[in-house]
């Protein structure tokens, strides 16, 4: 009960400084839009940190080392809870978007950050927006902003994974990019599981080595989600003994 009016104290506090803090990111970006993205990338990571902390989540990562510093890449996640970009979004190396649901923009204060991260909506049922969300999450990249995506779709806490959509993997087969696999283990017990309380959890974080694309057989291209899907799972599988 005491972390879950802390956090709610702490996001109001939060969107009440955010309110100058748009007005000085708006004057940052007029000059250097990239400055501004990289400021954002540090206040909201900073912003995530605290939340965590606050909901006393004890992190352990794994396989960090695999993440380039110096380039663009796609990660690509299972998704179990909402903590899950709370947790995952402070251990990208660069600035990075998430793919979001369309939903998300009717949220004014916690969308215009998302734009600010170079974040993307997906409408799910419309095949011709979702298109061009690919299209822009592909420019993204090219011009040095990861992306990370949920290709399931929706949050599936527990072990069990829904299929992963294909059409998000373009992202990686048309920008160059590399792919990192993440596997997000136990976010759900921050809050899922028993809500509206937020409670003091393990969340075991591991990122896969980087997949390149191009250097795949064709038959392997055509199936890179259930290839990714599977290594995700596999090391969901050897990190369930942490919880």
């Amino acid at each position: 009960m005491i972390r879950t009016i802390l956090i709610v104290l702490f996001l109001l506090c939060f969107f009440i400084i955010s309110i100058p803090l748009y007005l000085i990111e708006e004057i940052i970006g007029h000059f250097d839009i990239k400055k501004k993205e990289r400021s954002s990338f540090r206040i909201v990571t900073f912003a995530f940190r605290c939340i965590s902390w606050l909901a006393g989540t004890r992190l352990i990562v794994k396989g960090r080392e695999n993440v380039p510093t110096d380039i663009p890449v796609l990660y690509v996640s299972n998704h179990r809870s909402y903590f899950d970009i709370v947790t995952l979004y402070p251990l990208t190396n660069n600035t990075t978007g998430f793919v979001a649901k369309k939903e998300m923009e009717k949220f004014p204060f916690v969308h215009r950050w998302m734009m600010y991260m170079n974040c993307q909506f997906l409408d799910r049922d419309n095949i011709k927006a979702g298109l061009k969300t690919i299209l822009d999450c592909i420019a993204t990249v090219k011009n040095g902003c990861s992306i990370c995506i949920f290709p399931e779709g929706t949050r599936t806490p527990g072990d069990e994974m829904l299929e992963f959509k294909e059409g998000s993997f373009k992202i990686a087969e048309k920008s160059g990019c590399l792919i990192i696999p993440v596997a997000i283990t136990n976010t759900e017990s921050i809050f899922e599981n028993h809500m509206p309380f937020v409670k003091a959890s393990t969340v075991v974080i591991e990122f896969g080595e980087p997949i390149d694309i191009k250097e795949l057989p064709k038959e392997d291209r055509r199936h890179i989600g259930a290839r990714v899907q599977r290594l995700i799972a596999d090391m969901l599988a050897q990190n369930s003994h942490y919880i």
